[in-house]
């Protein structure tokens, strides 16, 4: 007969156990009391099996209602989600726990965990933030509800964690803006209008001198591609964002590429209020000659008849 290796037969090994351990599962949701199937779900959760331990709750919370047990099967069941990264569905049961049990001493845990579940929940930075904003307020809502919670200055962290993705997707934005206006003007003043919302919005970014300066040549580009109706105008406002830039950043990285379309700028204004000069003198009206007056000339009489 042949021997069986070691490797199969710890593969049999684990075979059998699971088949075993399915059964003695399956058996204990089919026939088990609801006293044995929770003192299973707190065995398998503190063994970390956390989706058995799921199930079982989850199968015994409607009937624990009113029971000692129901408080912390509904704490322990949004717990097994949170582990196994539901955290959309950990989020809405931590929450439904701390509205049901208000007063319960695992309330304040819940609340947090709710608010947790949503800042793992947040998306990435390039995708849609409307997750990173429910987090960001949850977490606000934790401290207002909590203010001396040993969660506090994780929550402040969070917060902190949460702004930083929405202030790199806000500059993500902008650049985008900035990247493709060589095809469309609107993206231009897209540009333009996205990074004055930036600045507001995130005063202390590390990126506000990169955006101040792509501020300068959006509108450069958009002064230079604009009618000449408009152009004065644009111009006006390069020098404008110009100014800004150097007061702000005297000595920074790209001034001497912001002087240069503020140069420009300034030399295209001249020629354009020259030019505004020269059609106004055009279209100035000469004062016409005093007309002479117009001999009146008096008709010949018209004969009479004798009317005989």
């Amino acid at each position: 007969m042949r021997k069986i290796s070691p490797a199969s037969y710890f593969l049999l090994l684990i075979t059998i156990l699971v088949v075993t351990s399915c059964s003695k599962f399956s058996k204990l949701q089919k026939t088990g009391t609801d006293q044995e199937k929770y003192d299973a779900a707190m065995s398998y959760y503190k063994k970390g099996d956390f989706y058995r331990s799921g199930l079982l709750f989850e199968e015994l919370i409607p009937l624990l209602k009113g029971s000692t047990e129901s408080e912390l099967a509904q704490f322990y069941y949004a717990y097994t989600q949170y582990q196994q990264a539901q955290y959309s569905t950990s989020q809405f049961l931590f929450k439904k726990f701390f509205d049901t049990y208000a007063r319960s001493d695992y309330a304040q845990e819940a609340l947090y965990m709710h608010a947790f579940s949503l800042y793992k929940d947040s998306s990435p930075f390039n995708l849609d933030q409307t997750s990173t904003f429910t987090a960001i307020s949850a977490m606000q809502e934790f401290i207002n509800t909590y203010p001396e919670s040993a969660f506090r200055e994780e929550c402040t962290r969070y917060i902190l964690e949460l702004r930083s993705k929405l202030e790199r997707k806000a500059y993500e934005k902008a650049k985008l803006y900035h990247k493709v206006s060589d095809f469309n003007m609107m993206s231009l003043k897209s540009a333009v209008i996205s990074i004055d919302n930036f600045h507001k919005d995130f005063p202390d970014s590390k990126y506000n001198e990169e955006l101040a300066f792509l501020k300068v040549e959006s509108q450069y580009n958009l002064a230079s591609n604009s009618y000449s109706l408009k152009q004065k105008d644009r111009y006006q406002e390069v020098v404008k964002f110009y100014q800004e830039l150097i007061d702000k950043y005297p000595t920074g990285k790209y001034n001497r590429d912001a002087e240069r379309m503020f140069e420009d700028s300034q030399k295209q204004i001249e020629v354009i209020a020259k030019a505004e000069l020269e059609r106004r003198k055009d279209l100035e009206i000469k004062p016409e000659p005093e007309n002479k007056p117009t001999k009146v000339t008096t008709p010949p009489a018209t004969p009479q008849s004798n009317g005989q």
